[in-house]
Parts: structure tokens; C-alpha cells; sequence
């Protein structure tokens, strides 16, 4: 079996967030979720940047707009957090964006909105997608400018 990009570093954002829902449960706002967040994230001593400035480009020129990411942990994966009802195709359009605007392959997009914890890992690679993570959904790229549901 091939493995997964990142895979324990995704499990260990998953896993801090899971214990942020089981404590907080649903119904707060982002900001609590995020500030939950930066916490576990740093009682485990995962390294994070919270509030992540990530540039975009157009045509090799830095753009004024840039957009701020949750966090970028390990230096390798953005965290989007969401409090909605449910994620959306616009939710896993903006974290897509924000991979095609970095360098980086592997973000996880976490709603604390729901009863139960939601989350999808999502590839953007030029790599072939080398598995399926059964526990959420992937957005497997095989070309940085198009797109396939695994």
C-alpha cells in the first residue's frame, strides 16, 4: 500500500482537534475555535505558524492581496478552520486556492460547526495520487491545474 503525503503530520492536527471538539463541542465562533487551536497545537508541540501571511502571484508579480492562512504546521500543511453548519465545495475551493498560491501539497479544512467533527485532507500535487485516506475526502491533483474527487 502506498503511503499517504504527511500523513502523521495531518493525524496530528486531526487528532488536536478532535480533543478541542470533545472539550468545547460545536456552536462557538471560528475565533475560539482558532485560539482552542493554537493551543493544543502548542501543548503538543507541533510547530505552527498561526495567522499564516501567504503571498499569490500573477504572471511573476507579488500581488498586494495575499490571503492569511489558519496555520501552517511542520512548515508543510495549511489548517483551515471553519465553524458552519457543514463544509461546502466553496470551503475546499478557498483551501485549494490557497495550496495553487504555495509551494505546499497538504492541507487539512476542519469544521467545528457540526455535532461531530469535520475534516478533509486535501492534495494538491504534481505527483500521481498515490492513495486514498478512507476517513475523508481527497481532492487528488495530478496536474497543479486540474482536479479529481478520489
Amino acid at each position: 500500500m502506498a503511503k499517504l503525503l504527511l500523513k502523521d503530520e495531518v493525524y496530528a492536527v486531526v487528532g488536536a482537534a478532535m480533543e478541542i471538539h470533545r472539550e468545547k463541542g460545536f456552536g462557538f465562533a471560528e475565533p475560539v475555535y482558532q485560539e482552542c487551536m493554537e493551543i493544543e497545537l502548542a501543548d503538543r508541540r507541533i510547530p505552527m505558524e498561526a495567522q499564516k501571511e501567504m503571498s499569490i502571484f500573477y504572471k511573476n508579480r507579488k500581488l498586494k492581496k495575499g490571503y492569511v492562512a489558519d496555520f501552517v504546521t511542520h512548515g508543510k500543511v495549511i489548517v483551515e478552520l471553519k465553524a458552519l453548519d457543514k463544509l461546502t465545495s466553496r470551503e475546499e475551493s478557498q483551501v485549494i486556492n490557497y495550496l495553487k498560491s504555495s509551494d505546499l501539497e497538504v492541507a487539512v479544512l476542519i469544521n467545528f460547526g457540526a455535532p461531530s467533527l469535520e475534516w478533509k485532507r486535501i492534495v494538491l500535487t504534481s505527483r500521481p495520487v498515490e492513495a486514498i485516506d478512507l476517513q475523508s475526502k481527497i481532492i487528488g491533483v495530478n496536474s497543479r491545474n486540474s482536479r479529481t474527487q478520489l
